[in-house]
């Protein structure tokens, strides 16, 4: 492992721990050459999730740009990162459980709608305007009657 702060290559592990979803171990070492300390994190490789678009293509499933989209709809909400980066995460473990190579966007989309709108009504709003498409006032106040109405 090369050392970030001067690329030596010779380095020894302080402490080892698992994360808490337990998927990784967390690693502190210290750079035997300049004496820094920096983490690794050693995870198990996957084949990847690959998410099929709305048309036909396929990406690769890229958990950092999920946790991108809720922040937006997350934005000035009284919502913590870390509820956002869990339910990425717990997406993410449920999509390997369930589909294993695939999983569609408008199934990704359905389950973010689901659980944006357990933990804050504006958020599910904001992220259901860009994922369904809202295109006028209307949509906006048919979507709000219908979370009203379920209440």
């Amino acid at each position: 492992m090369k050392c970030p702060f001067c690329g030596f290559e010779v380095d020894k592990v302080i402490d080892s721990r698992p994360t808490e979803e337990g998927y990784a171990i967390r690693r502190r070492r210290e750079c035997l050459e300049c004496r820094q300390r920096f983490t690794t994190y050693e995870n198990i490789e996957r084949k990847p999730l690959m998410v099929i678009k709305k048309d036909n293509s396929r990406q690769v499933f890229d958990s950092s740009k999920l946790l991108n989209r809720l922040l937006i709809a997350c934005a000035k909400r009284p919502v913590s990162i870390a509820v956002l980066e869990q339910i990425v995460s717990d997406m993410e473990a449920s999509f390997y459980k369930e589909y294993l190579r695939e999983v569609s966007s408008a199934e990704i989309g359905d389950e973010v709608m689901k659980r944006l709108k357990e933990i804050d009504e504006v958020a599910y709003v904001r992220f259901a305007s860009v994922y369904k498409d809202f295109n006028d006032i209307d949509t906006f106040t048919k979507e709000i009657r219908k979370i009203k109405k379920e209440r």
